[in-house]
Formats: C-alpha cells, structure tokens, sequence
C-alpha cells in the first residue's frame, strides 16, 4: 500500500520536529516541513503531498486559513488544521476553507493517525464523486434529448445545453422555476396543456414513459413534437430528492415512418407489376418468335418465362397428333345409322 506523504507547516521548531517524527513512526512520509503560509503554498505545488497538517497561526502575512485556501484551491489536497486556541472569527474562516479535520494541541499519537487517517479516507471518496460528478456531467453535456432536473416539487435545478438551446432559458434563469413554466407542454391533438406529472411520481415513486405525443414550447414560441420519460432521483438512503426528465424529439421518428409506410407502398405495387406482360408484343408470323426490348428474337417460351411467372410443360394438340403421329391415332368407328340401333336387316337374298 503507498505510504501517505505529509506536509507539516509550523513555525515553531521543536513543535515541527516533534510532528515530524511522529509521523514517521506511525507510518507516514514527511513530503516537508515549512514555516509559514507562503512556503506552504510554493511548497505544495511542488512536492504535492497528500495531505497538509497546517498550523492557523503562523509568521508572515499569510496565515494558516489563508494558505489552506489557496493549496485547496490550486491543487485540491487536503488540509488538517492544528491550533491549540483560537476565537470565534478564526474558527469561522477556517470553516470556509472546507478543512478535513481539525487538531488541539497538544495531542496523542492516537488522535493524529485517527484525523489523519478519515481526513485522507474522506478526500479519496470526495475526489472519486468529483470524477463521477464530471463524467456525469459530460455524459449530459453531450446528449442531444432535452434533459431537465427538478427538485420533488418540480422545480428546475438543470438544463442540459440541449435543453437550453431549445427553450431559449439560460440556467440561471430557469434554475427554480416551475417545470411548466420552462417547458410548456401541450397535447398535439386539442392543443391543450398538459399537466406536469410531479404529485404522481412522487406519490406513486416510479417513473412514466409518455409516448404519446405532445408539443414542447420553446421560449420563442416554436413547437417541438416529442416524448418524455421521468424518473425519480434517489439519495444513499433511497428518498426520493428530485425527478430527471428526458423529452426526446420524435420528428425524425415520424419521417422514418412516412418513409417505410411510402416504400412499402411502392414496393407493394412494384410486386403487383412485376412479371407481368402487357402492351404490344412484336412477334414473327412464321416462326412466333418473339423480339425482346433489346432487338434479340427469342423462343415464345424463354421470352413469356422471363417476363412472368408462367412455365412451360409441353404437349401436342390433337391435330398436331394427327398430322405428324398418325399412326398414333385411334381407329374411328363408323357413325351408326339415325333410328334405332337395333339388328341390321341383311340384304335380300336373289331367289332361285
């Protein structure tokens, strides 16, 4: 595990050299020890420890608060205040400096691991929200959808540059306003407003998928046809602090539909032509050939399979039977006489 590497700022030596060894007895790497504030401040950026442990009295014309303000401020590390008194006003101002702890002189060795070890123990999990924080915010920065935050009564604690661009509101001026008043929704059909779904959510705590479409009014008056999903904020203990919504244009969705429902249209009706013979066919008297559409005389067959869905099994018609495969044909009785078909009578024999 690396070694922690602290910086003690002291102006009074023996109390530096005390703190200093110490520390390394607990474990920890002196990164330096300096007197007063602005070699605090030089130093720091510099040696860059891991934390400061910064006495609020010191020599110079920089104090203990000023100089934790400024290393805080320029390279965000983490400053513990030692003091063995001080009044209220000094204790107020190091308060703004956002100190990760605080230690009375004169202490143990027990009480200056346990600060030292929850000041650098806080600012890790600080430093890693700070990191969500900033890819949270990049991740919005970058959504093309309009996404708004509310607080649990609906009003607006951000705009996405999205957002923005559309309503014509910039952040500070919609920053706790009503989500109504910022952006206005009304149903595309009557035209009428719609309400803002807050009470439901919080009362029901889920979050709604509107997919029917409604009409968000910009600043300027101009009309964007959308959808909209909201979901509830929840804090570390599951209440719910606010509500994140997501409205999302559905313009392109509706051309992409006009376009499918168009070429399928098309294509229905190209299907219903195709293969399909029609006009006048050019076709020989003699041999019935047919002349296709690049000047080519072909058989009646081959031309009427390629331009339909017909095929062929060949035959012969009778006559055709009969004229080149007579002696395929049957033998043709003789007609039987009109009347009755009974016994014919035989021919009168000559008499003797």
């Amino acid at each position: 595990m690396k070694r922690a590497k602290i910086m003690v700022v002291e102006d009074e030596g023996i109390v530096a050299a005390d703190i200093q060894d110490r520390l390394r007895a607990l474990g920890y790497g002196v990164a330096a020890v300096v007197e007063s504030g602005a070699e605090a401040e030089r130093t720091a950026g510099s040696s860059r420890p891991d934390l400061v442990l910064m006495d609020i009295f010191l020599k110079g014309d920089i104090d203990g608060v000023e100089a934790a303000e400024r290393i805080r401020t320029h390279w965000d590390i983490p400053v513990v205040f030692l003091t063995a008194h001080a009044d209220e006003t000094t204790m107020q101002r190091a308060k703004i400096t956002a100190p990760f702890g605080y230690i009375l002189k004169p202490f143990n060795d027990r009480e200056l691991h346990t600060t030292i070890e929850i000041a650098l123990f806080r600012h890790a999990i600080e430093a890693r929200l700070k990191r969500t924080e900033r890819w949270l915010s990049a991740v919005l920065q970058s959504i093309a959808d309009v996404v708004v935050a509310t607080d649990k009564w609906g009003l607006i604690t951000f705009l996405n540059p999205a957002a923005e661009a559309f309503t014509g509101w910039a952040p500070n001026d919609a920053l706790n306003k009503p989500l109504a008043e910022v952006l206005p929704l009304l149903d595309e059909t009557t035209r009428q407003p719609v309400m803002s779904p807050v009470s439901k959510i919080m009362y029901e705590e889920t979050g709604i998928n509107w997919r029917n479409p409604l009409l968000l009014l910009s600043r300027t008056g101009a009309e964007m046809p959308v959808d909209y999903t909201a979901a509830p904020i929840r804090d570390d203990q599951s209440n719910i602090t606010g509500i994140v919504w997501i409205f999302r244009e559905i313009t392109q969705d509706r051309q992409a539909e006009a376009d499918r429902a168009r070429l399928s249209k098309e294509l229905q009706g190209a299907l219903a032509n195709v293969k399909t013979l029609s006009g006048l066919l050019p076709i020989c008297a003699g041999c019935k050939k047919i002349r296709d559409d690049q000047g080519y005389w072909r058989q009646v067959e081959s031309y009427i399979q390629k331009h339909s869905e017909a095929t062929f099994t060949h035959g012969l018609c009778p006559e055709c039977s009969h004229q080149f495969y007579p002696e395929l044909d049957d033998p043709v009785p003789e007609p039987t006489p009109p009347g009755t078909p009974a016994e014919r009578i035989p021919p009168e024999q000559p008499r003797a």
